[in-house]
């Protein structure tokens, strides 16, 4: 009796122990539930709202650092945030070619900052299982302007392809109200209306078009390509109803009609993808060094006159056209942004409302300003006023703003938008960068583009139909590295072989065989894992 009382008595003690410590960490309300760390933070914050510190407060970041607008100390986005929101950064300063690899070695080892932006959808998942990212999707509660924006916007369907198999997400995403298409090609319109060539609206008709300047200028290959043509099998895959390129991705497409996901590169679509590019390289319409050249070198090629299309976005229109200036001379020559060609599945467009976001170390969690840090991005990253705010800089010294227009100030340039300025908004101020200008609404994202450029969004809008969502793939820890083992050996396989395909390095009738070889390593494995993966939870979900 004694012994068991002596048991209880212990137990009891551990107990209190272990409450005395969790009341060192947060506090409890009279309901007895846990209540968060808010010293600094706002009492009452809602949307609309400004975030300002209770208390001036500093937070720790990541911050990729782009070799265009290298980081500066004294950057009038640093002093005017600390102004608006009595918050100072604290920034990790990493060179943009690092910042994945650097980023994931920081989280891996325990000792990244707290906030950790620039992080695509699907980067977060390899940290979940070690519980060294934050479960945002718990606070959304604390985080008005993204909670807002979300059910404004309706992108329920999209924020639920975050969740891991937990249910629950890690990620705070980049929100645009629209889809927003980016890349296509751009091509030499002084040459296709020189020579009466209509402007393709299908990849059928770029393929008759490029015979047509190949008669006329023999020496001159018309389609020379950059990022080792991974853009434009990108856009062309979506026409020829599959992926390829930078939107392989994972190598894995949902088949709505059988309600199970392929393997993208075992399919018919995807054969007819590579028959039609092999065909351009076989006619010297596409040239071969596309897929290994450099961008310097292909960008030399296009401004030079030696080739005439060339993928690319709104910003490398810019920088081709001053290139061009110099070595054509400016009204010599005309170039523009075709809308992406149509292909067999359709005049369809792929992409995300998505852009990439922020992650929040774990750690937050213990801090005594929690709240406050949740506050702080939910305005900084997702209010209308902090996203204008990232994007063009103070009202009356970098931009004015009349009707609701804006116009950048007559001394400051952005991307070509002001030439005649002799400062720049992103590399004098900080403005514009990577690292927090992202998402917003349509009318902000517009905001800094040329007319030209809401011309290309508007054709694509009205002539392009949006590819649906594919449905969740949610890995517990264990799946997602067999996945991964699966799955890597079987990209470079496929990414090889698309290329010998193309060139004529193999014979398109050796397909099968393909598809064969990819089953000796693991394909049916790894199709079979996602695709009970998927089932699982769609049925617990149900």
């Amino acid at each position: 009796m004694r012994e068991c009382l002596k048991k209880k008595w212990t137990a009891f003690c551990l107990t209190a122990l272990v409450s005395l410590v969790i009341a060192g960490c947060s506090s409890t309300d009279s309901d007895g539930e846990e209540e968060m760390n808010s010293k600094g933070a706002m009492e009452s914050y809602n949307v609309g709202d400004t975030f300002k510190a209770e208390e001036a407060l500093e937070f720790s970041m990541m911050y990729s650092d782009h070799p265009n607008y290298p980081y500066k100390e004294d950057w009038l986005l640093w002093e005017k945030i600390e102004e608006l929101t009595n918050v100072t950064l604290n920034p990790t300063i990493i060179p943009m070619s690092d910042y994945t690899q650097k980023r994931n070695l920081l989280i891996s080892s325990g000792e990244s900052p707290l906030i950790i932006p620039k992080t695509y959808p699907g980067e977060e998942a390899s940290f979940v299982p070690s519980g060294a990212i934050l479960p945002v999707s718990d606070y959304m509660d604390k985080m008005p302007h993204f909670k807002d924006k979300i059910e404004k916007w309706e992108m329920e369907d999209e924020l639920e392809t975050l969740r891991q198999s937990d249910g629950k997400f890690y990620l705070l995403p980049g929100l645009h109200e629209n889809v927003w298409p980016e890349y296509t090609l751009i091509v030499r319109t002084d040459i296709f209306e020189e020579n009466n060539i209509p402007l393709p609206t299908t990849w059928d008709e770029l393929y008759e078009a490029m015979k047509t300047l190949k008669d006329i200028y023999p020496d001159v290959t018309p389609f020379s390509d950059r990022y080792e043509f991974n853009s434009t099998l990108n856009i062309a895959a979506t026409g020829f109803g599959t992926k390829a390129g930078w939107g392989f991705g994972n190598g894995l497409t949902y088949d709505d009609a059988k309600d199970q996901f392929v393997y993208s590169a075992t399919t018919d679509e995807y054969k007819e993808l590579l028959t039609y590019f092999n065909k351009l390289v076989e006619e010297g319409l596409l040239d071969k060094e596309s897929f290994t050249q450099g961008d310097e070198q292909a960008t030399q090629k296009f401004v030079s006159g030696n080739s005439f299309i060339i993928n690319g976005n709104a910003q490398d229109v810019v920088t081709y056209r001053t290139s061009m200036d110099k070595l054509l001379g400016e009204g010599n020559y005309s170039i523009a942004k075709i809308t992406v060609p149509g292909g067999p599945a359709g005049h369809l467009m792929g992409g995300s409302r998505f852009e990439n976001g922020v992650m929040i170390s774990s750690k937050a969690k213990e801090s005594e300003n929690f709240e406050a840090l949740l506050q702080f991005i939910d305005w900084l990253y997702y209010s209308d006023e902090g996203q204008e705010f990232t994007k063009w800089g103070i009202e009356g010294t970098t931009y004015t703003k009349a009707d609701g227009v804006r116009n950048l100030v007559d001394d400051v340039n952005y991307n070509g938008l002001n030439p005649d300025g002799t400062t720049d908004l992103r590399v004098d101020y900080g403005f514009s960068g990577g690292v927090f200008a992202y998402g917003g609404t349509t009318e902000l994202l517009h905001s800094m583009f040329t007319e030209e450029e809401i011309k290309f969004q508007e054709d694509m809008a009205n002539t392009k139909t949006a590819i649906p969502l594919e449905p969740l793939i949610p890995y517990t820890a264990e799946d997602r590295e067999q996945a991964t083992l699966l799955s890597t050996p079987l990209k470079d396989y496929t990414d090889q072989n698309t290329l010998k395909f193309i060139l004529g390095e193999r014979d398109l009738n050796e397909f099968d065989t393909f598809v064969t070889e990819l089953e000796g390593q693991g394909l049916q494995r790894y199709v079979d894992l996602a695709n009970q993966t998927y089932q699982n939870y769609k049925q617990s979900r149900n």
